[in-house]
């Protein structure tokens, strides 16, 4: 059962998991960089992240792979770049599922994919990942539509 959902904090895919947890009452969390930096500014106190001692993105990155059960990546692209492909390579190299979900690939079937994932790795605390809002506007979108569709996904229980 899915008890708490992380990222870094960062505009796009991580801003919209929070988001949703923060909807629901959802425990969230997670590692952000020293200064809460992101790319639309400093990331609101709301969010309850731990900021890491280096500025590097790279840090909150891994920190949050290492401290989650398993990470889902969220793209609206099928193909893994920048950020997105460096989550990917720390979860693999920390022995981590992940899962990448892409709009173009996926299609409505995101959120069945992401309940099997979720009940297949028993994830309990849930790194969500993906480019930032200026990368790929849609992201945040892509999250927050695949994240209330998992709520109505048959034999659900996840929360």
């Amino acid at each position: 059962m899915l008890e708490k959902i992380i990222s870094g904090g960062q505009s796009g895919a991580d801003r919209a998991a929070l988001d949703f947890a923060l909807a629901r009452g959802l425990a969230h969390g997670g590692w952000c960089p020293r200064g809460r930096l992101a790319e639309d500014g400093a990331i609101d106190v709301r969010y309850q992240l731990v900021e890491t001692p280096s500025a590097e993105f790279a840090q909150r990155t891994e920190w949050n792979v290492r401290d989650s059960d398993g990470t889902v990546i969220f793209t609206i692209a099928a193909r893994l770049a920048g950020g997105s492909l460096q989550t990917a390579e720390f979860a693999r190299r920390c022995q981590k599922p992940c899962l990448h979900l892409a709009r173009e690939r996926e299609g409505d079937r995101a959120a069945a994919k992401l309940l099997g994932f979720l009940t297949g790795h028993r994830i309990r605390t849930l790194n969500v990942a993906g480019p930032r809002e200026s990368e790929a506007p849609q992201v945040g979108k892509y999250v927050r539509e695949t994240l209330r569709k998992l709520e109505t996904c048959p034999g659900r229980g996840v929360w």
